[in-house]
């Protein structure tokens, strides 16, 4: 009893912990179909601390929602990472662990997150352009000039986005990541001039 309480333990958290490994997920996955994601939560900047969003309570719809396929192990043929911040009036904002990544399925999605270290895994069998939008929305947070899901950027602020210090302009959904970017979003005053990271110290082998 004790040994098989164990096993059921490690197949529940393989996915996560085998961060970068292209080890298969340590259970089968469930051949039940994902349904519409249910809104993540979603906490307001205030007084008592900064803005936080909740992962979706279906990772796999979520990322359906993305455009993400959803897959039973890693895919490193294309292997490479980014770094994203989130800053709202000032206050950085944890970038959760297990965007997609869906625990009870066992699936992971190409684009996704291991540690709530703001490190952004791209991990495919092929080469094609993976987006901030895609990431926001299979967050369960679709990004635009004006939200950040649930989220409304408040009269006399803007939304804006940096790619390695240099603000970008458009549609910020619309950003493709490349290798070791640093890209940060963020939400203050319009007329702001703040000081954004330029870079980020990846891990060696990173």
């Amino acid at each position: 009893m004790r040994r098989t309480l164990i096993l059921l333990t490690v197949a529940a958290v393989a996915v996560t912990a085998a961060g970068c490994s292209g080890g298969e997920p340590a259970a089968a996955p469930s051949s039940a179909a994902p349904s519409a994601a249910a809104a993540p939560s979603t906490s307001s900047p205030s007084a008592s601390g900064p803005l936080t969003l909740g992962l979706p309570s279906d990772a796999s719809a979520a990322a359906a929602q993305a455009g993400l396929p959803m897959l039973g192990e890693e895919k490193l043929a294309v292997h490479y990472h980014a770094h994203l911040d989130v800053i709202v009036d000032g206050s950085a904002m944890t970038v959760p662990a297990g965007i997609g990544i869906d625990q009870q399925r066992h699936k992971i999605a190409p684009l996704h997150t291991h540690e709530p270290d703001g490190v952004v895994h791209i991990e495919s069998a092929t080469d094609v352009p993976f987006t901030l939008g895609q990431l926001f929305t299979a967050w369960g947070h679709p990004i635009s000039t004006t939200s950040i899901g649930a989220f409304g950027v408040p009269q006399g602020e803007q939304l804006r986005v940096y790619r390695n210090g240099t603000l970008q302009t458009g549609d910020p959904a619309k950003l493709v990541f490349k290798a070791h970017d640093e890209i940060v979003v963020w939400v203050g005053p319009a007329d702001a001039k703040p000081t954004i990271p330029a870079d980020y110290a990846f891990p060696a082998g990173e």
